[in-house]
């Protein structure tokens, strides 16, 4: 295997991620059509999904790297010097809603450093991949951050945490929205860091959130030039933290107006 084992682990995660979002897009088309989100079949449906996904993901990378470690969203798992962190599907209330927004994220991890980064937006089939130094990718075709530097112009995507009080996240959004920015809320945090990768959008910030939703997209975005706070500081890792990815150019004017700082 070549550097290391990680451009094979790279390839393999690809594989792997265009073959769990053919079963999460089959899953989509057949869910539930009730639009009560605490109706018990359509959550026990999600719940299924989500946990049949990570299965598939889990048992593909275990049968090609065994000795590698496995963390995901579902099931749990360990952490250990090699780990996969993978989150099944990230925005799974937009899957619920008949939103086709969602994705697939699929990370490397060793030493407590980011190496690979797979997110699979699985509707619309687009593969975001990045390697630690190699650049970032969309369906095999570089990609750059927008490069914007004046946030009067800049599209923010701030996003939610349930572990914080609604009044925190609405005092985010106020700071944003002084400072000049326009505020956006698409409900995954995946697809909003590919986004800022892909200069789709300027910046993503979060107060709180986990290492399976954020890591395969901090990479992205680093590798596509972007700024990107400290995440696994303090044990992000494993406890999550608040997140930041932004234009290199909006990163001063961004910590600023959301307390972000480059190490949590």
């Amino acid at each position: 295997m070549t550097r290391d084992g990680l451009e094979t682990r790279l390839a393999a995660a690809c594989a792997i991620a265009r073959e769990a979002s053919m079963l999460a897009r089959r899953r989509f088309h057949e869910r539930p059509r009730s639009q009560l989100p605490d109706f018990k079949g359509h959550q026990d449906f999600l719940t299924v999904t989500d946990a049949e996904v990570e299965e598939l993901i889990r048992t593909r990378l275990h049968g090609l790297f065994p000795d590698d470690a496995f963390f995901g969203e579902e099931g749990g798992g360990s952490f250990e010097r090699d780990v996969w962190v993978v989150d099944p599907i990230d925005g799974t209330a937009n899957f619920a809603r008949g939103i086709p927004h969602f994705a697939i994220s699929i990370a490397f991890v060793r030493d407590n450093r980011v190496e690979i980064g797979v997110i699979y937006d699985v509707m619309q089939d687009e593969l975001y991949t990045a390697l630690r130094g190699a650049g970032a990718s969309l369906n095999g075709l570089p990609i750059r951050t927008s490069g914007l530097a004046e946030i009067q112009h800049a599209t923010v995507e701030a996003g939610w945490s349930p572990r914080l009080t609604h009044e925190v996240y609405v005092d985010l959004v106020k700071n944003l929205k002084a400072a000049g920015a326009n505020v956006r809320r698409a409900g995954s945090g995946t697809l909003g860091l590919a986004y800022v990768a892909d200069g789709r959008i300027d910046a993503y910030c979060e107060l709180h959130i986990n290492s399976w939703d954020a890591l395969a997209g901090l990479l992205i975005v680093e590798e596509a030039g972007g700024w990107t706070n400290d995440f696994l500081a303090g044990d992000g890792l494993r406890n999550g933290n608040p997140v930041l990815a932004c234009t290199a150019e909006l990163a001063d004017r961004l910590v600023a107006a959301t307390g972000i700082a480059k190490a949590p």
